[in-house]
């Protein structure tokens, strides 16, 4: 059933305050997190350009283990 915004919003105000807060927080947060479907979206377009950097020769493979001795020793 599809609703109208104006109607949407006078039936939410009607929630009690504490109602509405969460109700606020979970919208937040779904503008924030992508869906399984808009995921999945950007690491297809991901691995695409890293592919295509490999192809290119603009980047190198490396092994496991070379990725985590670099990431620790940045880190560190």
């Amino acid at each position: 059933m599809a609703y109208n915004i104006e109607d949407l919003e006078g039936e939410v105000m009607k929630l009690s305050i504490e109602a509405r807060a969460q109700l606020a927080g979970k919208l937040i947060l779904s503008l924030d997190a992508p869906s399984e479907e808009e995921n999945l979206h950007f690491w297809v377009v991901e691995a695409e350009k890293r592919l295509k950097n490999l192809r290119d020769g603009n980047a190198r493979e490396i092994s496991a283990e070379e990725a985590f001795r670099e990431a620790k020793t940045r880190i560190s």
